[in-house]
């Protein structure tokens, strides 16, 4: 009886053995090592970086972009802890370490007011908002709260303020949406999406802000009027 005992203990210390080096050793290292060779780019998280080699983003994941002078993307209701309080947290937008929404529903009154907020906050930088059908994504979060794209139609909403604050030709500015529009995954899956990190590092080539050098006649600009 002892004998048969220690037989099948054996026996499942072997299988546990085996299926730990086949499943959790060589099968990661298989795929990482094709994922390498195959898809570097996307095996080590799909990051865009300057010429100097410094990272600047994720494709896969959004970022926080402030300032007029950039396309914004959409809304994001991530947390993070609250510093001073452990027990509750406070908005950190696109924290791509606690990603998630804010399962508010519709008849939310928290819902609606942050809604009105940042309706009245876009009319104010953009005036031509006011009375106007916005996309669902200008004012609206997402389940991940990391969404790294925006639609056309935002993004072209955008145009006039980003070229205003660049002094830029705001149909220069429309071309370069257009050039980073993204159709729907073979014409028939998703919807058609703008890269916001893409565009604005595209935006930044072609319209460079530079203090020392105000004209900038690379992107278009028209000179302003005494």
């Amino acid at each position: 009886m002892r004998d048969l005992a220690f037989s099948t203990l054996m026996s499942a210390a072997r299988a546990a053995l085996a299926t730990l080096i086949l499943c959790g050793l060589l099968y990661p290292l298989a795929l990482t090592a094709i994922g390498q060779v195959i898809f570097p780019f996307q095996a080590n998280g799909s990051l865009l970086r300057a010429p100097g080699g410094t990272v600047l983003g994720s494709r896969l994941i959004g970022q926080h972009w402030n300032g007029p002078q950039w396309f914004h993307g959409r809304p994001s209701a991530t947390t993070t802890t609250d510093p001073s309080d452990p027990s509750k947290t406070v908005p950190l937008p696109y924290n791509a370490a606690n990603s998630g929404g804010s399962n508010l529903g519709p008849t939310s009154g928290s819902l609606m007011q942050r809604l009105l907020a940042d309706r009245k906050s876009l009319e104010s930088a953009q005036p031509e908002f006011v009375g106007k059908n916005l996309p669902a994504d200008m004012l609206t979060t997402s389940a991940s709260g990391l969404d790294p794209d925006i639609s056309p139609e935002n993004a072209s909403l955008q145009v006039a303020r980003v070229a205003h604050a660049r002094n830029a030709d705001p149909a220069r500015l429309q071309a370069l949406v257009q050039r980073h529009t993204t159709a729907r995954s073979f014409e028939v899956f998703g919807e058609p999406r703008v890269n916001v990190l893409e565009l604005n590092l595209a935006l930044q080539r072609a319209c460079p802000l530079n203090e020392d050098h105000p004209d900038r006649r690379g992107c278009g600009f028209r000179a302003e009027k005494n």
